[in-house]
């Protein structure tokens, strides 16, 4: 197929209107992590008893699913975007208000319900999809003086925050707040609500650390490492000081065959141990690449819900991977969240390639517009 300014088909004003570039680094990062859960999951596979490629083969599957998905999604017209993230968030907090009853229990924690054998984190689909929905509420208001939009959006924001705590997961709530606030502060919320918004942040801080013990265990632990048990973080410094600047070689590192989530939460220390400092900066710079390109997109964007939906995609994006580098490097505490796409993952893998595409699709450069 030829894909030359002359074709009219829709794959060829797909091409000529998607943010090749940022494409193109997504999908080298999709290629990065291809290669690091083959590195550190068959260790963690081993361990449990499993084929050592278990968790590979599934996470190819995972990728290509995402992938596929993305390409798909990234084809939309912002409308289309909107009523799939409306349907999509509605399909996700159903299935969040069933998994306390209905939901697997792991580590202490609902976040997981099975639908026809498969296990689905509906919290990861949500994400994406609430970043669409806020943008739209957000817009409206400024579109239609009658429109309430900032009380529904602190309602939904204030359903989903008790959905996730629930189950429990303040790392999930804390990325859903970030993103939330800097969608409201760029649809120009009045500063009075700002200051209030601060100040419940500060007081929502100070009860999980009073109400859920494993917040304040990984806190003291983070402020203390003599108050707690810092296994894993202990491993994951050893593993970049092993690592050095160039690495100590593709397979030869040996953090993942005493770190429990090396192929998931501490994906970042295989990198580090294998390939060294200098191309851990490489990929971060990689994932700075794809928020900064996202915001020079929209810098002249008119249209206020794609400004705002794009600014809640990108910084959930981000957040989620300066958290998981941050804790890898214990520069935050312990979180639990993958890294985008080079964690192991189903619904996470998935539910990112769902909110990239919906953000390469509201970057397109649409016909009409400069």
């Amino acid at each position: 197929m030829r894909l030359d300014r002359t074709n009219t088909s829709p794959i060829a004003r797909w091409w000529w209107t998607i943010d090749r570039l940022n494409l193109f680094v997504i999908l080298l990062i999709i290629a990065i992590g291809s290669v690091l859960v083959a590195a550190g999951s068959p260790p963690v596979a081993k361990r449990l008893d499993l084929p050592a490629f278990y968790f590979v083969n599934r996470h190819y599957v995972f990728l290509l699913l995402g992938t596929v998905a993305m390409f798909i999604v990234s084809m939309f017209h912002p409308v289309m975007v909107r009523r799939f993230a409306v349907l999509g968030l509605s399909a996700s907090i159903l299935l969040m208000m069933l998994v306390p009853f209905l939901g697997e229990q792991t580590k202490g924690a609902h976040r997981w319900i099975n639908l026809f054998g498969i296990s689905v984190q509906p919290s990861e689909f949500m994400k994406p999809f609430f970043a669409v929905v806020m943008a739209w509420i957000c817009s409206e208001s400024q579109r239609k003086v009658h429109f309430h939009g900032y009380r529904v959006a602190i309602g939904l924001y204030a359903l989903v925050v008790i959905l996730l705590l629930i189950q429990p997961d303040l790392g999930m709530t804390i990325t859903v707040t970030v993103m939330w606030a800097v969608q409201l502060f760029l649809a120009g919320l009045p500063m009075l609500w700002v200051v209030l918004l601060i100040m419940l942040a500060i007081v929502g801080a100070v009860g999980a650390y009073n109400f859920f013990p494993h917040v304040a265990k990984r806190i003291n632990s983070f402020l203390d490492p003599t108050a707690g048990d810092n296994y894993q973080i202990a491993k994951s410094l050893e593993a970049f000081k092993n690592g050095g600047l160039f690495g100590r070689g593709p397979g030869e590192g040996q953090v993942k065959q005493f770190l429990p989530d090396s192929h998931t939460d501490f994906i970042f220390a295989v990198l580090g141990v294998e390939f060294g400092v200098v191309v851990c900066i490489m990929v971060l710079s990689l994932f700075a690449f794809v928020v900064l390109r996202g915001f020079t997109r929209v810098w002249k964007e008119s249209d206020l819900f794609i400004v705002l939906a794009v600014a809640g995609l990108l910084t959930q994006f981000g957040i989620q991977s300066v958290i998981n580098m941050g804790v890898a490097v214990n520069l935050f505490p312990a979180k639990g969240m993958t890294l985008p796409f080079l964690s192991y993952g189903g619904s996470s893998v998935v539910a990112v390639a769902l909110g990239i595409g919906m953000m390469l699709a509201l970057t397109r450069k649409r016909f009409g517009k400069k």
